[in-house]
């Protein structure tokens, strides 16, 4: 069965920096695209960074763009989200699951697979 993994959030203040980790199994991020999406409390899931290493279709979202990178680790089975300068704007819950569709404007998943970690960041 597929799992997702999601760790690294924390209470940040603004201006410090996180790096988001993801752990899959079941299939691995190397084969397929690569994405972080976000969620807000009373707000929807927004795409964050996207990656497909095969087409070389990227998406990041202007808000991140600059200070959010997102890369592969070592083993084909993880994902990192390195996020600098964080802002109060960039609290919620992070996940990593695979896109479906990417292209420079438009990133989209509908398989989450895990719990997300919490990223909070105070003024």
């Amino acid at each position: 069965e597929v799992q997702t993994v999601e760790s690294g959030g924390g209470s940040v203040q603004a201006g410090g920096s996180l790096r988001l980790s993801c752990v899959a199994s079941g299939f691995t991020f190397d084969d397929y695209a690569i994405g972080w999406f976000r969620q807000a409390p009373g707000k929807e899931r927004e795409a964050v960074s996207c990656f497909s290493r095969h087409d070389k279709n990227e998406f990041t979202a202007d808000s991140v763009k600059g200070r959010f990178t997102i890369s592969s680790g070592d083993a084909k089975n993880t994902v990192y989200l390195q996020m600098n300068d964080l802002k109060p704007e960039d609290t919620g819950v992070y996940y990593c699951a695979p896109p479906w569709v990417i292209s420079s404007t438009r990133c989209e998943a509908d398989n989450f697979w895990g719990r997300g970690t919490q990223v909070t960041v105070v003024s």
